[in-house]
């Protein structure tokens, strides 16, 4: 049986085990994200897509739909909390993201031109190596994406999530780089990656260490 709920004062009908951010989409609403892949099995690891129902502040990418359920995609709490979780991921890169790459344009539907707080942030460490693809570490969000692309869409399982905290990033292999890893170059991290951290270079170009 399917699942009625409302979006923002618009009813919307839902297929059973549907989403907080599936019944959004159905009723046309956007909820910002940056975790999330459509084509990856939800994460729910970064916060930015939280909305309120009813007095709480639920992540949509994982929050299945209940019967009766009103969900407010522009609630005054959640979105000063995606805000925040926002500018703390741009507080530890050491230049503002692409204009072109998911996370600026996250970063400005959410309202977020600077960051609050200066600190530590990560140090340039590029890998070139690879003929296809750019490793930029230090615009790595730990968001899971390029590893879930590699693991769920490709099935090569090439790259690792390491390190906690401020040191946490992903390693290809045994962190000996994308070329001497089990890669097969087949794009999927490059095309999920929101802020450029793993890019695409072109095949005719001269790639030097």
């Amino acid at each position: 049986m399917n699942v009625n709920v409302t979006v923002d004062g618009t009813e919307v009908e839902v297929a059973p085990g549907a989403t907080l951010l599936d019944a959004a989409s159905a009723a046309g609403a956007v909820v910002q994200t940056l975790c999330f892949d459509p084509r990856q099995a939800p994460f729910g690891a970064c916060r930015v897509c939280l909305v309120g129902v009813g007095g709480q502040v639920l992540p949509a990418c994982t929050t299945p739909c209940r019967e009766g359920m009103e969900i407010d995609t522009a609630d005054p709490v959640a979105r000063r909390v995606a805000a925040g979780v926002v500018e703390l991921v741009l507080s530890e890169l050491p230049v503002p993201p692409a204009p072109h790459t998911e996370l600026a344009t996250v970063a400005a539907a959410l309202g977020v031109e600077v960051t609050r707080w200066p600190g530590a942030v990560h140090e340039e460490r590029r890998d070139m190596r690879h003929p296809y693809l750019a490793f930029s570490h230090e615009l790595c969000i730990s968001c899971g994406r390029c590893v879930r692309a590699c693991d769920e869409v490709q099935g090569t399982f090439a790259l690792t999530a390491t390190g906690r905290g401020f040191e946490a990033n992903v390693a290809a292999g045994l962190d000996q780089g994308f070329r001497d890893s089990a890669c097969v170059a087949c794009g999927a991290c490059a095309d999920t990656c929101p802020t450029d951290a793993i890019t695409e270079i072109t095949l005719l170009e001269e790639v030097t260490t």
